[in-house]
């Protein structure tokens, strides 16, 4: 009989656990915590209380793994918003007019995505759940991983024996000190850290902005040397509002009630603040700081055979770009066809790391590209590279071509180099470079159910006819 460890109920664990089921004879999920009864907050994840979407790519990798779980949390109250068709995104450069991609995000409170995600991956009694126990360390030695040493509530240790263990403990994993612990390797970490924080609330929203609200992105600009602030507002289920504002830690977003609401006002569009001027804050603020981008290179030189590491304990980066969960349902995926192909014996398990790590490269790569030239990071780009992004981010505003590419490889969607032949799936269309860039009333008049409140009167500065240009 082949058992299985996952150490990690969340997320990715519960993920990697239902993949599991189906090439070995029992896993059992080691988690810290203990479950809600339905959706609410889980110890250990923090930043449970703060902005969480699923990128296409992501949510066609869950449709992939548990069929009809994406209508299911549509059905729970999630919104699915296109990228930028129901989005109102004002980039550094001026704000996207509306646009079919191909390219979405889905958004609801992480409490939920975790619960319908649990409910369905644990169904069905092939997964065993050692909830309220702690991982003490691994056991086995620098060649071959044989378990996992465990404690309960009452603090007595405890050997669990396995084939194959796998870490999906997040961010704070252990496993680099486990494994140093039994003699193995030492594992290489890369950190790019560009410093930035963010606060976030939750509102209750209008009862006439409830249904068909876009999602909102104000990027923010550097003005005067200094970075800006940013800003998003996504919808989520029973009529409320998640509101994240970031910056960097020489424009830290505000943890206070009023400083967040006088931050909102100090962004480069009104829009955010007078959406919430509206709505009913439900709870404080809270602040988020624990952003970089880390990367463990579990895959090179030897480790024990029956070890694997995935999720944020391989590759976390900076939330801001919202791959997490994706990138973990992307892995689960890979790591099915992997079983399928070499099965499930400890020895093959080294190879499953690389192949891991190799779904985990796309984000990464995108994540630290852009956190590289942040200002207050460590290796700043050229001052042509600069000019050089700059073109690129003024010249998407135009092309509906740029402007797809640049939505799809966000949302982990594989598209061609601009030096290969051109992806016949990709839309067309002529260039929009002669229109003026639009100002806030322009954009948000692209979005009728907004519209409709923004030109009423209901909010608390109406327009009086003349557009901010946001450019």
């Amino acid at each position: 009989m082949t058992k299985a460890v996952v150490l990690g109920g969340g997320f990715a664990g519960v993920l990697v656990a239902r993949v599991l089921s189906g090439h070995v004879d029992e896993v059992t999920v080691v988690e810290g915590g203990r479950y809600p009864v339905g959706p609410g907050p889980r110890p250990g994840l923090p930043q449970a209380y703060h902005s969480h979407v699923l990128v296409t790519a992501g949510a066609e990798a869950l449709e992939t793994l548990l069929p009809g779980t994406l209508d299911a949390l549509l059905d729970r109250g999630a919104h699915r918003r296109g990228l930028p068709e129901g989005a109102l995104i004002l980039s550094a450069d001026g704000w996207f007019r509306r646009h079919e991609t191909g390219a979405f995000l889905v958004s609801c409170s992480r409490w939920l995505m975790d619960h319908v995600v649990r409910q369905r991956a644990l169904t069905g009694g092939a997964v065993s759940v050692r909830d309220g126990t702690r991982v003490l360390g691994l056991a086995g030695d620098a060649a071959r991983i044989t378990g996992v040493v465990v404690a309960g509530e009452d603090g007595a240790g405890e050997t669990l024996h396995a084939d194959l263990v796998v870490d999906a403990t997040g961010r704070r994993s252990r496993a680099g000190r486990w494994l140093a612990a039994l003699g193995a390797a030492g594992v290489e970490e890369e950190v790019v850290d560009p410093g930035l924080a963010y606060s976030t609330r939750i509102y209750r929203a209008p009862a006439d902005l409830t249904a068909g609200i876009p999602a909102i992105m104000l990027h923010p600009r550097p003005e005067n040397g200094l970075p800006g602030y940013g800003a998003t507002l996504l919808p989520v289920e029973d009529g409320r509002w998640i509101v994240t504002l970031t910056g960097t830690r020489a424009a830290t977003p505000p943890a206070d009630e009023q400083g967040f609401t006088e931050c909102a006002h100090a962004l480069r569009s009104p829009v955010v603040a007078e959406l919430l001027a509206a709505a009913e804050p439900l709870g404080g603020v809270r602040p988020y700081r624990a952003t970089a981008n880390r990367r463990r290179y579990y895959e090179r030189g030897p480790r024990p055979e029956g070890f694997l590491v995935v999720g944020d304990a391989l590759t976390a980066v900076n939330p801001v770009y919202s791959h997490g969960m994706s990138v973990a349902l992307l892995s689960a995926v890979r790591l099915d066809l992997e079983l399928a192909r070499h099965g499930a014996g400890p020895a093959v398990l080294p190879a499953l790391q690389a192949a891991v790590a190799e779904v985990a490269s796309a984000s990464w790569r995108m994540a630290t590209e852009q956190d590289r030239v942040r200002p207050g990071t460590q290796a700043l780009a050229s001052a042509a590279a600069h000019r050089m992004r700059a073109r690129m981010s003024r010249a998407v505003l135009t092309s509906p071509p740029l402007m797809t590419r640049l939505f799809r490889s966000q949302t982990l969607v594989p598209v061609p180099s601009p030096a290969t032949a051109a992806d016949p799936s990709l839309p067309r269309g002529p260039s929009v470079a002669d229109r003026p860039p639009l100002g806030t009333d322009e954009a948000v008049a692209q979005f009728p159910g907004l519209a409709e409140w923004w030109f009423s009167g209901r909010r608390s500065h109406p327009s009086t006819g003349e557009e901010s240009r946001d450019d």
